[in-house]
């Protein structure tokens, strides 16, 4: 047995047995991991509550082996919470909503368990800290994090220049398949024509520029929104089943 530590966060949780679960983290030094919590569902067990879905915590991990992935999970046999975050994004629905898509959306980037991935989870970390402390709508909060988890997955859009020749912004057609906004040489079939304001909605998040970001008029984060929700659907094949719940 090899004994391993990192912090992660939570990502999900799923039953086993009579008082076990299955706990999938997003580690810092290991990227994905699941790991078998045992007894953490009794009444009496220490740290079953730090195990639960948006908690930022240090765990401690046995595995068979050298590898931290291989023929069986590894144990997590201890658990210390770093950041509760759970407590603050439940509270509210639309942070909840907004959290819960950004799980499923980092455990979509980092389908190759113990493949490190730091960028995604520093992304997710500093996600969950701005959602839980209510400084932006969670909204808001949710595209940027999807936009720049596209970014660092290799799939940043374009908002200003061609996304094809280059040329150079603004350009008013948007495409999915394009990789973003195109110009009127470039553009395909299917490309829609986005308000300008949407569009600088769209640059503003990528780039953490919460000024223009917070000050958007609502009509325009919403139409910003369905931009996002297609070009990340384009990328993973498929959409988030949590993002319908974002978008009621």
């Amino acid at each position: 047995m090899s004994l391993f530590r990192d912090d992660g966060i939570v990502l999900r949780t799923q039953k086993l047995g009579e008082a076990d679960r299955i706990i999938t983290l997003l580690t810092r030094r290991h990227g994905r991991v699941r790991a078998v919590a045992r007894g953490v569902r009794r009444t009496k067990s220490k740290f079953g509550a730090r195990l639960e879905p948006f908690s930022h915590v240090d765990v401690q991990l046995f595995a068979r082996g050298g590898e931290l992935v291989g023929r069986g999970l590894p144990l997590c046999t201890q658990g210390e919470t770093i950041a509760p975050y759970g407590s603050a994004i439940a509270a509210d629905y639309d942070r909840y909503t907004a959290g819960t898509a950004m799980l499923e959306t980092a455990e979509r980037f980092t389908d190759h368990e113990g493949e490190p991935a730091l960028q995604q989870y520093l992304l997710l970390v500093g996600g969950l800290r701005t959602l839980a402390s209510g400084e932006h709508q969670p909204r808001l909060i949710l595209d940027a994090f999807l936009l720049r988890s596209l970014a660092v997955n290799g799939y940043a859009p374009s908002f200003d220049n061609c996304a094809k020749c280059g040329m150079d912004g603004p350009n008013r057609f948007f495409s999915v398949g394009a990789g973003g906004v195109v110009c009127a040489e470039c553009r395909v079939p299917g490309s829609v024509v986005p308000s300008r304001e949407s569009l600088e909605l769209l640059g503003a998040l990528l780039g953490g520029d919460w000024e223009t970001a917070d000050a958007c008029e609502p009509h325009f984060c919403r139409e910003g929104s369905g931009l996002v929700a297609a070009y990340l659907q384009w990328h993973l094949e498929r959409g988030l089943r949590s993002l319908k719940f974002v978008e009621k």
